[in-house]
């Protein structure tokens, strides 16, 4: 079944794949520009042995490999992304800001070629390549959301609004219990009524035919007869609920401890 802690299962996991992809292009910068992170003051020794050891894993060997990985998880986390509902959404924007972002995230190693100084190639360099992954995050996540509103063939949005029911049967020496049925998603599921306390009161509403004698009353009735208890019944109907009630006697008869007796007063020939 997919609740709300599935959907928020998932959106961390989404979440945690994109903080990698940040963490791997941050150590990039850091190995890349390390001069000019270290005119800035911005280095330490304990920061530089931790960076050490994970470059030792040969992900940082070059500087398509770093890049190549956090765009990979970038990539995964894009999958479950959703995206902002936009009507204008079209293929060419969303293959502009991919296009533009992949050359800029990319060709920004020739910035580090500039004759200037390592703060200003170091500068360049984290702005240029922040900006092409920026406009691939972009374009990425309009891509998910046109890829899903194209393969969503439920148009009137009827499937987001139906949620998950009780389907456990919740019982008690008390309870009513009503059978019923749900959809969720494009399935019909299986689902119970719990009425716990009825003491506390059931009020049982609905215009002629609506239907509230057969999935509310008779359930009451065979229920409470066959966990003994003893009733006074209304039919307005007669005699529709005095045949159930009299059946359901007839059938849970035995399990009374002192064995009841079935009366019926009929208003309409009191002779």
């Amino acid at each position: 079944m997919n609740t709300g802690e599935d959907i928020q299962g998932l959106r961390k996991i989404i979440d945690f794949t994109r903080l990698i992809s940040l963490f791997i292009l941050s150590i990039h910068f850091y190995l890349v520009c390390y001069v000019a992170f270290e005119q800035l003051g911005f280095t330490s020794k304990i920061t530089d042995k931790i960076i050490i050891n994970i470059s030792k894993t040969g992900l940082f060997k070059s500087h398509l490999l770093p890049k190549g990985a956090a765009l990979l998880c970038l990539g995964i986390s894009l999958v479950g992304a959703k995206g902002k509902k936009d009507e204008k959404i079209n293929l060419k924007s969303i293959l502009a800001y991919l296009s533009s972002g992949l050359l800029l995230y990319f060709l920004s190693f020739i910035c580090l070629y500039i004759n200037s100084l390592a703060i200003v190639v170091g500068g360049f360099y984290i702005v240029i390549t922040s900006m092409g992954y920026i406009l691939i995050l972009t374009g990425g996540v309009l891509l998910s959301r046109l890829i899903k509103v194209n393969l969503n063939k439920d148009i009137f949005n009827d499937e987001n609004e139906t949620f998950p029911q009780e389907e456990r049967l919740l019982e008690n020496e008390y309870s009513i219990n009503l059978p019923a049925k749900y959809r969720l998603k494009d399935k019909v599921r299986d689902s119970w009524i719990n009425f716990i306390n009825p003491f506390r009161g059931l009020l049982v509403a609905g215009t002629p035919g609506a239907g509230k004698s057969y999935f509310v009353i008779r359930h009451i009735i065979d229920q409470h007869i066959k966990k003994g208890f003893s009733m006074f019944l209304y039919d307005f109907k007669y005699d529709d609920l005095s045949k159930i009630a009299y059946n359901k006697l007839l059938k849970y008869y035995s399990g009374y401890k002192i064995k009841p007796s079935f009366y019926v007063i009929n208003f309409d020939d009191l002779n």
